[in-house]
């Protein structure tokens, strides 16, 4: 599965969702995590919120959890409708950190939040799935 991090470093979750510069995009399995990319988001001037939110929406759209340091209830909605569930962490969370939680999770019992984040993956790649909510880590 796909997952991103709301990033301004690259190394760190330090950025509120709707605030993020960019995202570091991980491939994460049970064998481990591998960086896809960092994916920077272009300054608009002048956008509102929804034009930024959407922006970002656009940006992890193949993503199925995105780490973040804070979201509004706005944009949390329209983030899980999308199922993508977002994760928040403490601010300055080391990525590496979080992956390798994130890892140990899918090799062992995964609580039941990732559990069904799982399934819903697993059924909308067969037809279909839902998954909503803000969860902490």
């Amino acid at each position: 599965m796909k997952v991103a991090f709301a990033t301004d470093d690259g190394s760190r979750v330090n950025a509120h969702f709707g605030q993020s510069p960019m995202f570091a995009v991980y491939n994460v399995t049970k064998a481990g995590a591998e960086l896809v990319e960092l994916r920077r988001l272009s300054a608009i001037p002048h956008q509102d919120e929804a034009g930024k939110i959407e922006s970002r929406l656009d940006s992890v759209g193949d993503c199925t959890l995105i780490f973040i340091m804070q979201i509004g209830a706005s944009a949390a909605a329209r983030v899980t409708r999308r199922k993508i569930m977002p994760v928040k962490v403490p601010l300055g969370s080391p990525i590496e950190g979080q992956l390798k939680r994130l890892v140990e999770m899918l090799q062992g019992k995964p609580p039941m939040w990732l559990a069904k984040v799982l399934r819903a993956e697993e059924a909308e790649e067969n037809e279909g799935g839902e998954a909503d909510g803000t969860h902490d880590l």
